[in-house]
């Protein structure tokens, strides 16, 4: 017997996909739009761009802004592209919704940057532990691209995974 102690994950074909690579640096920040409005429930054009062009947009610089409103009222949706045009030549991002929201669409948009085909026939782990937050939609995502392509797909880690799909041969 050999004492050599061999590491079967490294020597596998596994691909290993960690979701934690797709999360966007940057300081997260929500912003009210309640706060322009007439009694916090009537957008009222002149004074809601009086606001607009009154805020000090540089505290946005490099952030990843998420606006949205907390009040239920109607708000058109030119005032959603207004208040995108402030924001955006500051801001690393900008987003209509709440941070949970904003953090979907950043790993969707990670996730469809991503070349496939290095995956097309091959064995592919997600892994699933992470200090980092994911949404739970950022793996059906991932799930949604690899499906068609990959041989089989596995969730966890290499020495326990969770094998989810096997291609029929």
């Amino acid at each position: 017997m050999s004492d050599e102690i061999v590491n079967k994950v490294a020597k596998s074909n596994l691909i290993t996909i960690e979701l934690k690579d797709f999360h966007t640096q940057g300081e997260r920040i929500e912003l009210d739009l309640k706060k322009w409005l007439f009694n916090e429930l009537i957008l009222k054009e002149k004074e809601f761009r009086g606001h607009l062009k009154n805020q000090d947009w540089s505290i946005y610089n490099d952030k990843l802004v998420a606006f949205y409103c907390s009040v239920d009222t109607i708000i058109p949706v030119w005032a959603f592209m207004l208040v995108t045009t402030h924001l955006q030549p500051y801001a690393k991002h900008v987003s209509y919704g709440n941070i949970d929201e904003m953090e979907k669409q950043l790993f969707q948009n990670k996730i469809n940057q991503l070349n496939f085909e290095r995956y097309a026939d091959k064995k592919v782990l997600v892994k699933g532990c992470s200090d980092t937050y994911i949404p739970d939609t950022a793996y059906i995502m991932i799930s949604n691209k690899l499906l068609p392509i990959v041989q089989s797909l596995m969730f966890g880690e290499a020495c326990s995974n969770v094998p989810l799909f096997k291609r029929k041969k």
